[in-house]
C-alpha cells in the first residue's frame, strides 16, 4: 500500500492567495519545488503565522529520514551538543539522542552485514 502525504504546495498556495497575498513573493521559491520536506512546511507555517503557543509545541511534528539526517548533519557541521540542537530546532534533546542511537544501530548492523 502506497503511503500518501498531503500536497502541501497546493494547500499553502491556496492559503496564501486567499489570506496572505502580500507574502506570495516571500514563498515563491517554496512553491516551485516538487515536494516540501517537513522542515520547509514548518518554515512556511512560521512565515505565514509567526510563532504561537501551538507552534512551539513540537509534539505534533513528524520528521522523515531526510529531515532527521539534515538535523544531525547540522549538529555535526556546527559541532553542537544535543541540548543546543534541541533548542535551535525546538524539540526534545531526548528525541535527538534517540535518533542518534537508532542511526548508529542501523549503521552498525549494516556494517556487520557487509563484513
Amino acid at each position: 500500500m502506497k503511503k500518501t502525504t498531503p500536497d502541501y504546495i497546493t494547500i499553502y498556495k491556496d492559503l496564501v492567495q486567499l489570506k496572505f497575498p502580500e507574502k506570495i513573493k516571500d514563498l515563491e521559491h517554496f512553491f516551485q519545488k516538487e515536494k516540501l520536506s517537513a522542515m520547509e512546511v514548518i518554515k512556511i507555517n512560521y512565515i505565514l503565522f509567526g510563532t504561537s503557543k501551538e507552534a512551539n509545541n513540537s509534539r505534533f511534528n513528524s520528521y522523515n529520514k531526510d529531515d532527521i539526517m539534515h538535523i544531525l548533519d547540522y549538529q555535526k557541521k556546527y559541532k553542537l551538543n544535543n541540548s543546543q540542537v534541541a533548542i535551535h530546532f525546538k524539540m526534545s534533546r531526548n528525541t535527538i539522542s534517540k535518533w542518534k542511537k537508532c542511526l548508529s544501530f542501523n549503521e552498525n548492523s549494516q556494517l556487520k552485514k557487509i563484513i
